[in-house]
């Protein structure tokens, strides 16, 4: 066996093996990539406010209370998330999981889950959303890990998105052309009324796979980033220059009595916004325990992904620590952008309407894959049983 027919067969039976995973992490992905546009247009009744020039916007620590309220007292607020719009809802998260579950469905560990909106002019909640089975976690949790639980759903996922980069480095292999009329061949649809579909089946296989090569293979190892830590490292080592550098991580503590906290929060809210006032999102992490600090992320300033995270005195709201994203190490910096690459949102609608279609050409591998298998093999011994069972009958046909 020579070494491309070798290749061919490592790329069959990993296709094989993988296809269908690919199919459902290609699918599903395409969705995700417009997740924010999504919510824009189905959550547009809870996430867009009227604004009300005349009136204030309540104070955070009074919207908190009424969302806890909506909540209940055994089920903590644990992250509030401003957009920075004057007509967005301030949104309220709770997640816990159900530590001691052994089912292997992603559901089965989730205990609580919640989001809820409050209209920051009028304090109306306007909804209380279980986020266990809402649609774009649904879509979120089937990309990551097959709706199964992370431990399990998530190493397949993550060795089938192995198997496929692989089956992308051997598919060029097999797709490169002998000479320039097999390279014009490979790199365009050369249709004609006559054209069997057996035929437009292998060059919808091997012409989109050699355009979506590239990008899907971006795709993919960013993909990686989150599968594998020993990948994510790798990735860091690289963008280090050959270092392994690990930032120390502060902890910060609050040292005053324990008081009131309405107006440390509200001084909070206010010291980031006046920080920066440009900023995409503010989120403001509630204290676990009366040591804790009070930590605040803000999202998308001077440039994207670019961050920072404060840390304040729960008490009276005084800044005792701060981290910058131009601090970073380079490693840490490459891997901010990780999930705006992988999802395309890098190079804004443009960036996702083309991760949309190069992921939609991935999991269309897997499909033309299939059936060029089939056909080969399945289809090929019917034909062959059906000669020969033809030249049985006729053996036998009176007269001859």
């Amino acid at each position: 066996m020579n070494v491309k027919k070798l290749i061919g067969k490592i790329h069959l039976w990993l296709g094989l093996a993988s296809g269908l995973v690919v199919f459902i992490v290609s699918i599903t992905g395409c969705v995700y990539a417009f997740h924010d546009e999504i919510k824009s247009i189905f959550y547009a009744d809870k996430l867009i406010v009227e604004v009300k020039e005349e009136v204030e916007p309540l104070p955070l620590s009074k919207t908190l209370k009424i969302a806890q309220k909506a909540l209940g007292k055994d089920i903590a607020i644990q992250r509030i998330v401003l957009d920075n719009s004057s007509d967005r809802s301030v949104a309220f998260w709770h997640r816990t999981m159900n530590s001691g579950s052994k089912g292997v469905w992603y559901w089965d560990k989730i205990k609580h889950d919640f989001h809820v909106y409050v209209d920051p002019y009028t304090g109306e909640v306007l909804d209380v959303v279980d986020r266990k089975f809402e649609f774009l976690n649904f879509i979120l949790q089937m990309h990551t890990s097959l709706l199964l639980n992370r431990r399990l759903g998530g190493p397949i996922v993550g060795w089938s998105t192995l198997v496929f980069v692989v089956l992308l480095i051997t598919g060029l292999i097999l797709w490169w052309p002998k000479n320039k009329k097999a390279l014009k061949a490979n790199t365009w649809f050369r249709w004609k009324p006559s054209t069997k579909w057996k035929r437009k089946n292998y060059d919808l296989h091997n012409v989109l796979g050699f355009y979506s090569m590239f990008p899907a293979l971006i795709i993919a190892l960013t993909g990686l980033v989150w599968s594998f830590k020993w990948f994510n490292n790798s990735l860091q080592w690289v963008a280090n220059g050959g270092e392994h550098i690990r930032k120390e991580r502060r902890v910060y503590k609050s040292d005053e009595p324990e008081v009131e906290t309405d107006m440390a929060l509200n001084k909070v809210y206010g010291d980031l916004k006046n920080r920066h006032p440009d900023a995409k999102e503010y989120q403001i992490f509630i204290p676990k325990d009366s040591s804790a600090a009070i930590v605040a992320r803000v999202m998308g300033y001077e440039r994207k992904p670019a961050f920072a995270y404060y840390y304040f005195d729960q008490f009276n709201g005084r800044l005792i620590g701060d981290s910058y994203w131009k601090n970073n190490p380079a490693g840490q910096k490459v891997r901010s952008y990780n999930f705006e690459i992988h999802t395309g949102a890098i190079g804004g609608i443009v960036g996702k309407t083309l991760a949309f279609f190069f992921s939609i050409f991935s999991a269309s591998l897997p499909v033309t894959g299939f059936l060029i298998w089939y056909n080969r093999t399945f289809k090929k011994q019917k034909e062959i049983h059906k000669q020969e069972k033809t030249a049985v009958l006729q053996k036998f046909k009176p007269g001859l």
